[in-house]
Parts: structure tokens; C-alpha cells; sequence
């Protein structure tokens, strides 16, 4: 089905002899950094993708990897999710790649030290959680759109006489050129001969899926043309790299991260959502509207309030439904600072320190302090975003509490105030 509907949208834009080619590719064009190898003048669809869209005879593998490092997903990580699926809806096959393998190493870029290697079950847990968080944005459910592969089904069983093809595709000189290495070495930090392996296991990732483009954000141009090498070295066609921006967080001044806390989570209640999204600066707003909506740009409102009330409606939409996102307006119309997010007084609680595990029996969110102990073993309760896996957590005094939000599932939730 998907052919054919690829087919007959290619005869439509091969035959139309008004509007450019580029125009018919806004949804490709929309919020892109950068598509390379890129040549506006060429009849090789070797080396322009949108050539190669309007002549291709099947849906294009467009790939996107995802490194479980961490459980939670935030705006900005849903970017490059986002044009996944503007390929999907273009007819081509969506191959999301889930990085088991490459997470227990961690990619290097742009950090000034090594990363922490993870254990097997913290990348599991990390991954089904990934899954959850971006199932609203891309379509799980058509035949032949979704592929979602785990990199250990290659990387693990590669042998040492594998690994050394693969290592002497590059020289330590072209390392070094990547982002992070060469500072890092001029410092004197140290730089482990496992990071090296980081950049050259995401190439391979494009060869064993056979990957005709691949999606990320600026800061993975290297690893991407990685895979181009490594695909020619295979005897593959290389893969286009589609490079997308990375987010600025709702400060406006630096990138989106949870550890700067200028981020809006996936998983976060549609009332803190909301919240945080009508706060975003109003220089920032065309950016957001474009990254994270389909909405036309040209038929915004003018005024920016009206601007900041659309973009966090929209937002919450997407993820919550048009209830929720009417909801939380409402909540927040109605001078609900927090937004909808209900309210769990800690003077209930008879005496500190308490755990956790009893706190979600007392304020609703369990039924019982057993349930509650099973919801943390499973991964299922967080406390202001941040996952609890141990039982025996225990929260010394109120004020450690206070303003926090605890979670439990995707539809739990409870403020806890004095």
C-alpha cells in the first residue's frame, strides 16, 4: 500500500510543472539544520535527497537511534522523533533503532570526560520507558511504518576480526577531529580507546539496517558521515544525514536539559506542561512552534501572549489529548499556578522520616503500601521526574517534599505542599 501511495505521489511531483521541487518538500524542509551531501544542481540522486524521494520505486529506511542513557524524554529529544514521522506520513519506513548495545558505552559528543557506563538492566528499563514516552508521536500501529530494532541483535555478536575491519576504517587522526576529542586531549582528560569504538558502532548500525537516511541532531554530523564510510566500505549506497537543531530550554539561553531544569518532560503532568510552555520566552517562539507543531508559521497570532497560550495548547494536545490541553488552560486561566496537578497536604503525614512506598498509600496514589512497593519495583513511580526504583526510599523531612511532584503511571499524579 505504502508503495503504491509513494509511487503515485512521486508521478504527482515529477509531472507538476508549476510549483519547485522544494516546495513540495516542506514537510522534509521544515526546521532542518542541514541535509548532506546536498547539491541543488545535479541529476544524481546520489547526492540530493529530495532527488532521490521523487525517484525512488520503494519507501525509503530512514533511521533515528536513541541511546537509553537516561529514563526520561524531553521537547527537545522529540525533534528528530517528530521528522521521523513526517517521513512515515510521506510513505517511507521509519526504523527506530534503540541503542542497548552503544548506551553501556554512551556517545562521547560534546562531553569533557568519560561517561558512566551502564548496566544491562538499567539500558532495559531506560528503553521501555523511551518507547512509552514517544509512542504519541510516531504511528506503532500501520503495517510496514515502524521498524524498532535494539543494536545488540548485531553489535554483540560482532568477533574481534569484525571489530578490527571496522577500526581500521578510520585513523586516530579523524577521531580526534570529533567534537569533545581534540579539546579533551589538548586538556589532557582522559580519553578511553572504548569511546573510540562509539562513533564507528553507530556507522555500523546504518549498514546492518541498510539505511538510506539517517536523523539527528547538529552535534552527530560526525557519527552520521561515520555511517556514509562505513556503507561504502560495505558496498552500500551511503546514507543521507539529516541534521536538526538542538532545542534551547525555556530560559532562553541554554540548551534544553533537566539538569539545567529548562526542560518540558514527556512524561509530565499537561498542567506542568502547560505551565512551562505559555513561560516561554517570545524569542524563542517561532523556533518552537516550528520544531515541535505542525502549525503554519504565516498564520500565527501576532500577539505573543496569544502565541505562548497556543504553543503550550498545542503541545499538550499532542501528548494528553484536546481535554487535557482544555483543562489545563482552564487551571491555568483560573490562576492555578501549577496548572490541573492535584494537591497532597504532608501535614497528613503523622511523623518523618516516612517512605516513600507508605506516602503513596497515603495520599491516593496506591491503594495499599504493598501496591506502592510493586509500582517502584516496576519502574512505574517517579518523584519530580526522576524515577524510584529502591523500596526502601525514605524522605527524611517535609520540606524535602515540598512543591515536588509524585507520580505514578502516566496518569498518577499529586503535588505535594506543606
Amino acid at each position: 500500500m505504502h508503495i503504491t501511495n509513494l509511487t503515485h505521489k512521486v508521478k504527482s511531483v515529477v509531472n507538476s510543472e508549476s510549483p519547485s521541487m522544494a516546495a513540495n518538500f516542506s514537510w522534509l524542509n521544515r526546521g532542518i539544520v542541514e541535509v548532506f551531501p546536498q547539491s541543488t544542481d545535479t541529476d544524481n540522486e546520489s547526492e540530493s535527497l529530495e532527488k532521490r524521494l521523487v525517484t525512488t520505486n520503494r519507501p525509503l529506511r530512514v533511521k533515528l537511534g536513541i541511546d537509553p542513557t537516561g529514563a526520561d524524554i524531553h521537547l527537545g529529544h522529540s525533534i528528530p522523533v517528530r521528522k521521523l514521522r513526517a517521513f512515515q506520513d510521506a510513505g517511507h519506513t521509519a526504523v527506530l533503532i534503540i541503542g542497548d548495545f552503544t548506551a553501556r558505552i554512551g556517545d562521547p559528543t560534546g562531553k569533557s570526560e568519560v561517561r558512566r557506563q551502564l548496566t544491562q538492566a538499567e539500558v532495559k528499563q531506560n528503553a521501555q520507558t523511551y518507547l512509552d514516552q514517544v509512542r504519541p508521536i510516531l504511528d506503532f500501529d500501520t503495517p510496514g511504518r515502524l521498524e524498532v530494532r535494539y543494536n545488540s541483535e548485531w553489535l554483540s555478536g560482532l568477533d574481534l576480526g569484525k571489530i578490527t575491519e571496522l577500526l581500521a576504517t578510520m585513523t586516530v587522526g579523524q577521531m580526534l577531529a570529533k567534537e569533545g576529542f581534540a579539546e579533551r586531549y589538548k586538556k589532557e582528560n582522559p580519553i578511553f580507546l572504548h569511546e573510540f569504538l562509539y562513533p564507528l558502532m553507530q556507522g555500523y548500525d546504518s549498514v546492518a539496517i541498510e539505511a538510506d537516511v539517517e536523523l539527528g541532531g547538529t552535534d552527530q554530523k560526525f557519527n552520521i558521515a561515520v555511517g556514509r564510510d562505513l556503507q561504502r566500505h560495505f558496498g552500500q549506497k551511503p546514507q543521507f544525514g539529516v541534521l536538526l537543531p538542538i532545542l534551547i530550554g525555556t530560559d532562553g539561553v541554554q540548551k534544553m536539559s533537566k539538569s539545567l531544569g529548562n526542560y518540558v518532560g514527556l512524561s509530565e503532568h499537561p498542567g506542568q506542561k502547560y505551565q512551562k510552555l505559555q513561560g516561554v520566552p517570545d524569542n524563542l517562539l517561532t523556533q518552537y512552534f516550528e520544531l515541535l507543531t505542525d502549525l503554519p508559521l504565516d498564520k500565527l497570532p501576532e500577539n505573543p501572549r496569544d502565541r505562548q497560550m497556543l504553543l503550550a495548547w498545542e503541545v499538550v494536545k499532542q501528548y494528553h489529548g484536546e481535554q487535557a490541553a482544555n483543562e489545563a488552560k482552564e487551571a491555568a486561566k483560573s490562576g492555578g499556578k501549577e496548572g490541573a496537578v492535584p494537591e497532597f497536604s504532608l501535614g497528613e503525614v503523622a511523623q518523618f522520616p516516612v517512605k516513600l512506598a507508605y506516602l503513596l498509600n497515603l495520599s491516593g496514589l496506591c491503594k495499599s503500601t504493598g501496591e506502592g512497593k510493586r509500582k517502584i519495583q516496576e519502574g512505574g513511580v517517579r518523584l519530580d521526574g526522576d524515577r524510584i526504583t529502591d523500596v526502601d526510599t525514605t524522605v527524611e523531612q517535609a520540606s524535602d517534599l515540598h512543591g515536588k511532584v509524585l507520580q505514578v503511571g502516566k496518569n498518577k499524579f499529586v503535588r505535594l505542599v506543606p
